[in-house]
C-alpha cells in the first residue's frame, strides 16, 4: 500500500504565469463593461467584485499549493529525513511559510482596498483603486517567483521518488559501490536497474518486488556507501543511511571477495563495522558476491581471517551471522540468498507479532486452557431430579403422538392428491359440452363420493359429506351444484374468494338487523307527535308568505343597485373644456385638439358633410396656428422659455385623476421606492444586456493557418 502519493501534487506555475492565469480568469469570469452614468453604487459594486474575485482566486491557488505539499512533521520519519537530505528541511519550511505570508498579505490588501472603493465618488476614482489593488497583489506574487520555482523543482523530484511502504516486508541491499547490488536486485526482483562497470551508477533508491512463500516482499536497492564519517557523506550516500536508519527491514550486505570493485576486503569489513549500529534489531545476511571470479577457498588467509572474525563478532538473536556465497553473473547461490533472508525476516516479524500486547496473537499466547484430572476411581454421575425425568418422558410421548399425527396428515394429503389427479384425467376435453356433459360430471362426482366412502370404511380417509353443502348452492343451472370446483380460475385462486365463516357472519348481521328494527319500533311507540291545530296552520302559512315577500324585495333592490352603477350620467355632463383642462394639467398641448373638436361640432350641425375645400381650409388654419406658436417661442427669451418649461414640468408632475396618486409628494415617494427596489441589483453588478460580451479573445480566423508574405501589423 502506498503511504504517500506525491505524484498527485499539481504543477506550480512561475510568478509571471501565475499572474497571467489569475488576470485572464478574472477577465473571463467577471463583467467587463461599466459606464460613468451608472448609479455610483453599481460602479462601486462592479470594481469591488473585480478586487474580491482576484483575491479569492489567488487565495484558492496558494491554498492548494500549501495543502498539496507534505508537512515535514506529519510524515513518516523515513520520508521526513529523506526530504531533509534531498531538499533541506529549513529551506523547504521557509518557502512554504513565504507562500502562506503572501496569501495573508493578499487577503489583507483586498480587504483594505474594498473598504476604500466603498467611499469612491466617481468611476475614475473607483477604477484607480481597483488598479492599485490588482497591481499590488501581482507585485506580491512576482516577489515569490523564486519560492514558486523552488517548489516546482521539489514537486518534480518528489514525483520521481519511488513508492516505498515503511510498514511492509522490506529487504535493503547495501555495501560499497560497484559490488553487485543492482545486479543481485535484478536477479531477485522484476526490477530493471541500470548496471554499469563503474562506481555510483545508482544515485538514488530503487524499489523492486519479489514473491516468496505466497507473500509480497519489497526490495530496495540503495546507492553505494563509502567508509568515512557521517558529516562527510554526500546526498547520494545519505539516502542509503536514511533507509537503514528508519526502515524496519532485513539487511543484505554485499561483499565483493574478488576486490574487482576497487575496494579491498579489509575496507569492506571496516564499512560493515562502521554501519553496525544501523543493523541493530535487524536480520542481516552477508552475501559474498562474485564467487565466479574468485572462490572463497582462493582468498588470502588474512582476508579469510577478517571474514571469519566478522562472522563471529556479529551475533544475532537466532545465532551467528549467516554467510551465503553467490554470483549475480552465473546465478550461483541467488536462490539461497533469497530463501535465507526472507526466512529470517519472516521469523522476526512473526515473533514480534506474538509478543505484541495489542495484537490478537499476543492475547492467544497469554491464554491457558486448564483440563481437570481425576482424583480417584469413584464414579460420580450427574444428578437429574425426578420432575425433570418425568417432564422429559411426557415430552417424548407428546413428540411421538405429534409425529404420528403428522404422518397421518401427510398420508391423507398424498391420498387426496392422487385422487385429484385421477379426477383430472377423467375430465372431458370440452368444458361447454352442454347439459348432457354436466350430468356426466355429476355422475362422476357421485362415483367419487362412493370411492371416498370405501376409503372411509378402510380407515384411510375421514367421513366427509360433500353433497350436504352442494344441495344449498344457488346457481343459474342446478346441475352445476355437483361440478368439480377448480383451484385456479381466470388466473385467480378460488380459495381467496371462499369465506369459511360466512354463515356465522350472516347470523350476526341478521341479529343486528333485528335489534335495529326493534329500536325503531320502540322509538315510534314513544314518539308523542300530535297534529297541528287550525290556528297553528294559519300562522305557518303567514310565515311562509312573509319569507317569499322578503326574497322578492331583496331581488328587486339588488337589480336597482346594479342599474345605478351601470348608468354613468356624470360622464355626459363633463364638457370638452373640462377634458382640455385635465390634459393641460398633464402637460399636453390641447390647442390643436380644440380646433379639431370645434370643426367636428360644426360639421355635425350641418345638413351635409364638409367638402374637400372646407377640410383643406381647416388644415391650413391648423398649420397657421402651429406656425404662430413657433414664432412666439422664437421671440421669447431664454428665461421665459425656462419658466414655461418649468411650468409644463410642474403640471406634468401633478398627478391627475386615475393615476393612483393623491398629490405630487406621493408620486415622488413612489418613484423613490421604485429606485430603491432596483438598488440591490445595481449593487451586485449583475451582467445585463448592456454589458459587453467577448465571445473569443483569439479568433481562429486571425490566429491560425499558414502565414503568408506581407506585413503583420494587423496581428
Amino acid at each position: 500500500m502506498v503511504l504517500y502519493n506525491f505524484k498527485s501534487i499539481q504543477v506550480v506555475p512561475t510568478g509571471k504565469d501565475f499572474v497571467d492565469i489569475v488576470l485572464s480568469t478574472t477577465q473571463s469570469k467577471t463583467p467587463t463593461e461599466v459606464h460613468k452614468h451608472y448609479v455610483i453604487t453599481r460602479i462601486r459594486s462592479f470594481y469591488i467584485r473585480k478586487v474580491k474575485f482576484v483575491q479569492q482566486t489567488y487565495h484558492d491557488k496558494l491554498t492548494k499549493i500549501l495543502e498539496d505539499f507534505p508537512v515535514m512533521d506529519d510524515l513518516h520519519p523515513f520520508y521526513g529525513d529523506l526530504l531533509n537530505v534531498l531538499y533541506d528541511k529549513d529551506h523547504y519550511k521557509l518557502t512554504l511559510a513565504q507562500i502562506n505570508t503572501a496569501r495573508r498579505l493578499i487577503d489583507n490588501l483586498a480587504q483594505e482596498h474594498v473598504r476604500f472603493i466603498k467611499f469612491g465618488d466617481s468611476l475614475y476614482r473607483c477604477k484607480q483603486l481597483k488598479r492599485a489593488a490588482l497591481g499590488r497583489m501581482c507585485t506580491i506574487i512576482r516577489q515569490q517567483a523564486a519560492s514558486l520555482a523552488y517548489l516546482e523543482q521539489v514537486r518534480q523530484h518528489l514525483a520521481r521518488l519511488p513508492s516505498i511502504d515503511p510498514s511492509t516486508r522490506t529487504i535493503i541491499i547495501t555495501g560499497y559501490p560497484n559490488v553487485g547490488k543492482s545486479s543481485i536486485m535484478n536477479k531477485l526482483t522484476n526490477a530493471n536497474v541500470d548496471v554499469q562497470p563503474y562506481a555510483f551508477t545508482t544515485k538514488s533508491l530503487y524499489v523492486g518486488h519479489l514473491d516468496y512463500n505466497y507473500l509480497r516482499w519489497q526490495v530496495i536497492d540503495s546507492p553505494g556507501i563509502l567508509d568515512h564519517p557521517l558529516e562527510d557523506r554526500n546526498t547520494i550516500e545519505m539516502q542509503a543511511i536514511t533507509a537503514l536508519a528508519h526502515l524496519r527491514a532485513a539487511v543484505l550486505f554485499m561483499l565483493d571477495i574478488s576486490a574487482q570493485c576497487g575496494y579491498t576486503i579489509k575496507q569492506q569489513v571496516a564499512l560493515f563495522q562502521s554501519l553496525k549500529p544501523l543493523f541493530a534489531n535487524k536480520p542481516v545476511v552477508l552475501a559474498l558476491n562474485k564467487v565466479d571470479a574468485v572462490k572463497y577457498e582462493d582468498v588470502d588467509a588474512e582476508d579469510r581471517a577478517l571474514l571469519e572474525g566478522l562472522v563471529a563478532g556479529h551475533e544475532l538473536p537466532s545465532g551467528e551471522l549467516p554467510v551465503v556465497q553467490c554470483s549475480a553473473l552465473t546465478d550461483v547461490g541467488v536462490a539461497d540468498v533469497k530463501q535465507k533472508i526472507c526466512d529470517m525476516l519472516l521469523a522476526q516479524r512473526t515473533e514480534a507479532k506474538l509478543q505484541g500486547k495489542g495484537s490478537q496473537a499476543g492475547v492467544i499466547s497469554r491464554l491457558h486452557l486448564a483440563m481437570p484430572k481425576p482424583r480417584d476411581t469413584t464414579e460420580r454421575p450427574a444428578f437429574i431430579p425426578e420432575s425433570v425425568i418425568e417432564a422429559r418422558a411426557a415430552g417424548a410421548v407428546k413428540a411421538t403422538l405429534r409425529k404420528k399425527k403428522q404422518e397421518k396428515e401427510l398420508k391423507k394429503a398424498m391420498t387426496e392428491l392422487a385422487l385429484d389427479d385421477g379426477m383430472e384425467r377423467e375430465q372431458p376435453g370440452q368444458d361447454n359440452a352442454g347439459e348432457e356433459s354436466e350430468k356426466t360430471m355429476a355422475e362422476k362426482e357421485r362415483k367419487q363420493e362412493e370411492e371416498d366412502l370405501e376409503l372411509y370404511k378402510q380407515g384411510i380417509l375421514p367421513w366427509m359429506d360433500r353433497t350436504k353443502d352442494r344441495e344449498e348452492y344457488l346457481l343459474e343451472n342446478p346441475h352445476w351444484k355437483y361440478d368439480v370446483v377448480p383451484e385456479i380460475m381466470d388466473g385467480k385462486n378460488i380459495a381467496d374468494f371462499v369465506d369459511r365463516d360466512i354463515w356465522e357472519k350472516l347470523e350476526e348481521l341478521e341479529k343486528e338487523e333485528e335489534i335495529r328494527e326493534q329500536k325503531e319500533e320502540e322509538e315510534k311507540q314513544n314518539d308523542d307527535w300530535e297534529p297541528l291545530t287550525e290556528e297553528q296552520l294559519t300562522q305557518l302559512g303567514d310565515i311562509r308568505e312573509k319569507k317569499v315577500m322578503i326574497r322578492l324585495l331583496n331581488t328587486k333592490k339588488n337589480a336597482e343597485e346594479r342599474r345605478r352603477y351601470l348608468n354613468r350620467t356624470t360622464a355626459g355632463e363633463r364638457s370638452t373644456d373640462d377634458f382640455a383642462a385635465h390634459l393641460e394639467n398633464l402637460g399636453v398641448d390641447t390647442e390643436e385638439a380644440r380646433t379639431t373638436s370645434r370643426s367636428a361640432a360644426r360639421s355635425a350641425s350641418r345638413a351635409r358633410s364638409l367638402s374637400r375645400v372646407g377640410r383643406k381650409r381647416e388644415r391650413e388654419a391648423s398649420e397657421e396656428t402651429k406656425e404662430n406658436e413657433r414664432k412666439r417661442r422664437r421671440s421669447m427669451s431664454k428665461s421665459e422659455l425656462r419658466h414655461e418649461r418649468r411650468d409644463l414640468r410642474e403640471r406634468s408632475n401633478t398627478p391627475g385623476p386615475g393615476t393612483g396618486f393623491r398629490d405630487a409628494k406621493q408620486k415622488f415617494l413612489a418613484a423613490r421606492i421604485q429606485k430603491k427596489g432596483i438598488w440591490q441589483r445595481n449593487k451586485e453588478a449583475r451582467a445585463g444586456e448592456g454589458d459587453r460580451h467577448i465571445p473569443s479573445l483569439m479568433p481562429k480566423h486571425l490566429f491560425s493557418g499558414k502565414r503568408k508574405a506581407g506585413k503583420t501589423q494587423r496581428r
